[in-house]
């Protein structure tokens, strides 16, 4: 993988969904992760990679952009390096009607559930690698993201922080990484 054939996610695109506004403004553009996408083709599905490294975003730990999916589309990630936080929530209407999140490390495997956004978390020293099994007809939605500056909780230093643009945020709960890839991997199909 060469970095000149990635997607670079740089900072002024994300500068949206941040929670340290502050640091934001004293702090040029940089790169923050980087997606290699259709590295492989099966069936219908695409597989991409992600890479994260390590680093801070003022009072925040680094993260994806974060997105939800447009129609009933599923999403498989594994971690290939490293170690990370998935955070997933489900919203209708603006009201956050569920919210977990996975710590995972190499190996383990995270499931996106259809209906659910989601967004990766680089809260270790080291370099995260994912890998993704998504639908090539399968679209992101980054603009309710944006409408709200984020996920419904902000990963920082000091822990989770709820985000005040949601009205009403459900307890935040845990939930184990799979250990194995799922055999039915019909919710990445839109079915």
């Amino acid at each position: 993988m060469e970095m000149e054939k990635a997607q670079i996610r740089y900072l002024n695109e994300m500068k949206n969904v941040l929670y340290d506004k502050d640091w934001l403004k004293k702090t040029k553009n940089f790169p923050v992760y980087y997606i290699w996408r259709g590295i492989r083709q099966k069936k219908n599905l695409r597989y991409d990679i992600t890479v994260i490294p390590p680093k801070m975003l003022g009072e925040e730990f680094v993260k994806t952009k974060g997105h939800y999916h447009i129609g009933n589309y599923g999403e498989l990630y594994k971690v290939l390096a490293g170690e990370g936080i998935f955070l997933i929530q489900k919203e209708k209407k603006g009201e956050i009607l569920d919210v977990f999140y996975v710590k995972a490390k190499r190996g383990d495997y995270i499931l996106i559930p259809p209906k659910y956004g989601h967004v990766t978390i680089n809260s270790s020293q080291k370099i995260l690698k994912m890998a993704n099994w998504i639908s090539k007809e399968c679209q992101s939605d980054y603009e309710r993201v944006e409408k709200k500056e984020g996920f419904c909780y902000y990963y920082t230093r000091s822990g989770w922080i709820k985000n005040k643009n949601y009205k009403k945020i459900p307890k935040l709960s845990f939930k184990r990484p799979l250990k194995k890839m799922p055999k039915n991997l019909d919710f990445l199909f839109g079915k």
